[in-house]
């Protein structure tokens, strides 16, 4: 690590230090090149001590949540970027049993209508992707689709990946893998196999009272959103097979930060890193263009949408997960952040973190 960015690793681990944080990996780039690659505290929920034969690793995945938005993004924008996939066609153009009349534009942007699944499920349907799908092939949108935005929080990769799949016809997770993970050396990835769960750290709540506090008040949009299908937010299922198995594309992309920050950097290279191009730098920059900003009903905020991330008001665009992991590109100050942690809790440990970064800028 350069020593100018002393102040990040000092910010890290304070966070570990005092108890804030038990597991995370911190990867930031910055002009082109790594600065920051670390890892500290525990990948066990059972108490081993650091050191231990489950300390966190360089190499240890975790689910990081809506950080997974993007990259099931990109595999459907890599089908765009190879003119198999029209952003302004209809969905029902590439999967003829989707009722909703809404666009690929419209699902990339969160502004397609279905933040939920309609039908009630268990948490073993995480496992059924046909099931889920045909779930919102059959559902009626909730809002006019492009009038509004809500984030599509679990809908989001089924809706994407289905694309993939209905176009492509390979998963997402395995399309994910051969065309952009590996071609880009990505740690990370839907539908883990055996091996690659033996790696996982086991997610924690920061706070008891976490899932009552994210799901908010029944029956409410966000609660109808985050709560089906069941367990998605309940460590007994987040923690297991079942759920590291199955793809779950909005919500359960498990990574490393520092597979996080080299996807980011080849994006924010206009799409080329380490000389092997995989996106052409107008669909990137069409990606990371301002879709739609305005009210989003599920987040109860003003949101601005480009086609699979957020964007702030100083041009930055990326994601952020619910419990704390994280991943941007900063264009203005020419860096990529990612911080991917087990324990869910509130956002602030990734505030401090950036401002220390922004310290040494």
């Amino acid at each position: 690590m350069r020593a100018r960015f002393a102040p990040v690793r000092d910010c890290f681990h304070d966070l570990l230090s005092a108890g804030r944080e038990t597991g995370a990996g911190l990867a930031i780039w910055y002009d082109g090149r790594p600065v920051v690659d670390l890892v500290g505290g525990t990948r066990s929920t059972v108490g081993p001590a650091v050191g231990s034969e489950d300390a966190w690793r360089p190499d240890t995945l975790v689910n990081v949540y809506s950080v997974g938005k993007p990259v099931a993004a990109l595999c459907l924008l890599l089908l765009v970027d190879r003119g198999r996939v029209e952003l302004d066609a209809p969905v029902a153009a590439y999967w003829p049993e989707f009722r909703t009349p809404a666009t690929v534009r419209q699902v990339l942007s969160h502004t397609a209508g279905l933040p939920a699944f309609p039908v009630p499920r268990p948490a073993e349907a995480v496992a059924d992707w046909a099931l889920l799908c045909a779930d919102l092939a059959a559902a009626e949108p909730e809002w006019d689709p492009g009038s509004v935005a809500g984030e599509h929080a679990w809908t989001y990769g089924h809706l994407v990946g289905e694309l993939v799949r209905r176009v492509d016809g390979r998963t997402l997770g395995r399309f994910l893998a051969e065309e952009i993970a590996g071609p880009w050396r990505l740690d990370l990835g839907f539908g883990l196999d055996a091996a690659d769960q033996r790696r996982c750290a086991d997610l924690s709540y920061g706070d008891p009272q976490w899932p009552e506090r994210m799901l908010g008040e029944p029956g409410s949009l966000r609660a109808r959103a985050l709560g089906n299908p069941a367990g998605g937010l309940d460590l007994a299922v987040v923690n297991s097979p079942l759920w590291r198995g199955a793809q779950v594309p909005a919500v359960n992309l498990h990574a490393t930060a520092s597979g996080l920050a080299r996807l980011y950097a080849g994006l924010l290279a206009g799409g080329t890193l380490d000389g092997v191009r995989l996106f052409g730098g107008d669909l990137v920059a069409e990606a990371t263009r301002t879709q739609y900003d305005g009210p989003d009903l599920l987040l109860d905020r003003r949101t601005c949408w480009t086609l699979g991330t957020q964007r702030e008001e100083d041009g930055s665009w990326g994601m952020g997960g619910i419990g704390g992991s994280s991943a941007w590109a900063d264009p203005e100050r020419g860096y990529v952040f990612a911080y991917a942690t087990s324990r869910l809790a509130d956002h602030d440990r990734v505030e401090e973190l950036v401002e220390a970064l922004h310290s040494c800028l």
